[in-house]
């Protein structure tokens, strides 16, 4: 093979090159597609729960059907869940308070009222009580249900697991509230 052939194949394979990288561009030019500003679409969602914020209030209070809310719970669940509290929380008739306070009576108990647990400023100028949706609330965030909280938990999201510990709650009781 001699040089004249060799040069003849390199100018082919340039000339397919050139080709190929031409109808790109040639091709750009016919079919311009314009790009949008921002990539994605835009997704409108219903928001089913309505929240009001309360200027002067140190809550955020959501409207929800707390009935229904408790139907979805159950104690023995509400046991289970509860074992993630427990590291922090007694439950039991005369325990000792630990890194939070003692939990037996707590439901329809004034909220920081404990007499013998140093809570946060927050939790002692509350004037309310543990009511199933102040429980329900503060289970879901609590550093969001009452800003200034000590508590350092970031919630429990499942309606399901709440409603089963506020059930749980409730049983460890002298008089148990009647569910709603």
């Amino acid at each position: 093979m001699d040089s004249f052939e060799i040069n003849k194949i390199i100018a082919a394979v340039l000339l397919v090159a050139l080709l190929i990288i031409g109808l790109g561009k040639l091709s750009n030019i016919i079919f311009y597609v314009e790009k949008p500003k921002t990539p994605g679409y835009a997704v409108e969602v219903e928001q089913t729960v309505a929240i009001n914020s309360v200027a002067n209030a140190e809550t955020v209070e959501e409207k929800i059907d707390i009935s229904a809310l408790m139907a979805l719970g159950d104690a023995a669940t509400g046991e289970k869940v509860f074992k993630r509290c427990a590291a922090c929380h007694s439950i039991e008739k005369g325990g000792a308070n630990k890194i939070g306070p003692a939990l037996y009576n707590v439901v329809g108990r004034k909220i920081g009222g404990v007499s013998d647990y140093k809570y946060s400023k927050a939790l002692m100028n509350y004037e309310k009580n543990w009511t199933f949706e102040e429980l329900n609330g503060f289970l879901l965030k609590p550093a969001k249900w009452i800003k200034g909280t000590k508590m350092a938990y970031a919630g429990l999201r499942k309606e399901n697991e709440r409603a089963s510990v506020i059930k749980y709650l409730n049983k460890y009781s002298d008089n148990p509230l009647p569910l709603p």
